[in-house]
C-alpha cells in the first residue's frame, strides 16, 4: 500500500477510487466504474526517486531517517515560513470566518501520529486559544463525539491509508466538521478526501518505527496552530516573527543533536540487557515521552511505559526498583520544580534517572546520573529536538539486542486492516 515499493518501475500513478477499477491492456490502461463508465484521470507525478528509498550505507533504514531529520524539517518549512507576519500554507483555504467561528478542535490519529497530535494539542491551545481534544481513531469513531460544523477535525496519518483515521474522518465528516488532513503521501485516500491537506514533505520512509514522518508531523502542527493564532489575532506580530526565526532554526538544532550521537549509543550499550524502562514528563513532555517510549517497544521488544510525571505517586512508582531506568525530559520551564521533585522520588527508590535536558539547563546535573542534552529553543517547539535523543536510543539498544529494526515483528508500516 506504499509508493515507495514503486518507485524503481515508475514515478506516475493512476489513483483508483472505490467503485472503480482499472482496465490493462497493451497500448495502456483506462479506468472504469463498476457500471462500465469510463473515468477520466490524469496520473499523480510522485516527486520522490528510487534512490530515496535506498539505505545509502547506512546499516538500517531507520537510521537513515532519523539523520534525514534535519533535511525534512527544511523541507516541511520550505516556502511556508518566509514571510515574518504569518505562515503561508498550500493547500489549506479555510475562510476567516470560520476560523473566527471555530468552537473546538478534534485531532484524530494513531500509534506515532497521536503522540504528534498531542503535541498539536498544546501549541493549538496556546497560541491560538482553541479548546482542542485528541483522540485514538480507533475511539473516535465509536464515540458520541460532539462534533459539528462549528468544528475543525484534523486527521493525521503518514500513508493517508491508516484504516481507524480513515474510518474516524469519515465518521467526522458525516456531523458536518470540516476536515483538515496532515500526511506524507500525496494523492493518499485521507489526502483526497480532506477539504485541507498540509503536506509533510518527509520523503519515503521505510522503517516501520516513525523518525522523520514524526518530527515533520510535529512542525507541520505548529505551523497549522500558529496560522490559527494568526488569523484569531491571539499572538502579537513581535511574537509571530520570534516563533518563525526559532522554527526556522530548528534543522541546525536537530543536527547538533545528531552529532552526539556516540553518547547515546554508549548509554545504550550500557543499558540494553534492561527488561523494564520508564519514561516521564509534564505537559509537552509527557507527549514526547510517550513517543519515546513507543519507539523503544516497537524495536527493542523491552517493556516500556510513559507516564505523566506527576501521576508516578498514584502507583506506578512502586515499580521503581533499584536500577530501573527512568528518562525525565525536563524541557518545560513552567513545570521544571515539579518535574525535579518526580525525579527525586525515583532515586528515592534508586532509579536510574536519565534526563533530557536544553544546553543551558545546569540545575539538571545536580539530580540526575545522565544527561543527554539538545540545544535551547523556545519550550513550545522543544518536542522536535527533545525526541531525536530517545530515537536514537531506541536503535541502539535494538541493535545491541540483535532485532530486526526496520522490520520489528508482529508491525507493518501502513496499518490497512481494523
Amino acid at each position: 500500500s506504499d509508493i515507495p515499493a514503486l518507485l524503481s518501475h515508475t514515478r506516475d500513478v493512476l489513483v483508483i477510487e472505490d467503485g472503480e477499477m482499472a482496465v490493462m491492456t497493451a497500448s495502456g490502461a483506462t479506468v472504469e466504474r463498476l457500471d462500465g463508465a469510463t473515468v477520466a484521470k490524469q496520473p499523480l507525478r510522485i516527486t520522490w526517486d528510487a534512490e530515496m528509498a535506498e539505505k545509502g550505507g547506512y546499516p538500517h533504514f531507520m537510521l537513515k531517517e532519523i539523520h534525514e531529520q534535519p533535511r525534512a524539517l527544511q523541507e516541511t518549512m520550505m516556502g511556508r515560513l518566509d514571510a515574518p507576519g504569518a505562515p503561508e500554507l498550500d493547500g489549506v483555504s479555510y475562510s476567516p470566518e470560520f476560523v473566527r467561528g471555530l468552537r473546538k478542535l478534534w485531532i484524530t490519529a494513531c500509534g506515532t501520529a497521536y503522540h504528534a497530535g498531542l503535541v498539536g494539542r498544546w501549541v493549538v491551545e496556546h497560541w491560538a486559544k482553541i479548546p482542542v481534544e485528541p483522540e485514538l481513531a480507533s475511539e473516535l469513531r465509536y464515540r458520541d463525539a460532539l462534533i459539528d460544523p462549528q468544528t475543525l477535525t484534523v486527521a493525521i496519518s503518514q500513508s493517508g491509508e491508516t484504516a481507524d483515521t480513515l474510518a474516524a474522518a469519515r465518521e467526522a465528516r458525516k456531523r458536518g466538521t470540516r476536515l483538515a488532513a496532515i500526511t506524507n503521501v500525496v494523492g493518499s485516500t485521507l489526502s483526497r478526501e480532506a477539504d485541507d491537506v498540509l503536506y509533510v514533505r518527509a520523503g519515503p520512509e521505510i522503517a516501520v518505527a516513525s523518525s522523520k514522518a514524526y518530527i515533520t508531523m510535529l512542525v507541520a502542527l505548529q505551523m497549522l496552530a500558529l496560522d490559527l493564532a494568526v488569523r484569531r489575532g491571539t499572538v502579537t506580530p513581535p511574537r509571530v516573527a520570534h516563533i518563525i526565526q526559532a522554527m526556522k532554526a530548528l534543522p541546525g538544532k536537530a543536527q547538533e543533536v545528531l552529532q552526539r550521537e556516540s553518547e547515546v549509543a554508549s548509554l545504550a550499550a550500557r543499558l540494553a540487557d534492561r527488561e523494564h524502562m520508564f519514561f516521564i514528563g509534564r505537559g509537552l513532555d509527557y507527549a514526547v515521552a510517550q513517543e519515546g517510549s513507543l519507539k523503544l517497544k516497537e524495536i527493542s521488544y523491552l517493556h516500556s511505559e510513559a507516564l505523566a510525571a506527576g501521576e508516578l505517586k498514584h502507583g506506578t512508582l512502586a515499580l521503581v526498583t533499584p536500577g530501573v531506568p527512568v528518562f525525565a525530559l525536563v524541557t518545560q520551564r513552567h513545570v521544571y520544580e515539579k518535574t525535579l521533585s518526580n525525579i527525586q522520588e525515583v532515586k528515592a527508590r534508586g532509579g536510574l534517572v536519565i534526563a533530557v535536558a536544553y544546553d543551558r539547563d545546569t540545575e539538571i546535573t545536580k539530580h540526575t546520573e545522565v544527561v543527554l542534552r539538545i540545544p535551547d529553543t523556545l519550550d513550545d517547539l522543544a518536542p522536535v529536538l527533545a525526541i531525536i535523543p530517545l530515537q536514537l536510543f531506541a536503535y541502539y539498544v535494538a541493535r545491541e539486542r540483535g532485532n530486526d529494526i526496520d522490520q520489528p515483528r508482529n508491525l507493518a508500516k501502513s496499518v490497512t486492516v481494523e
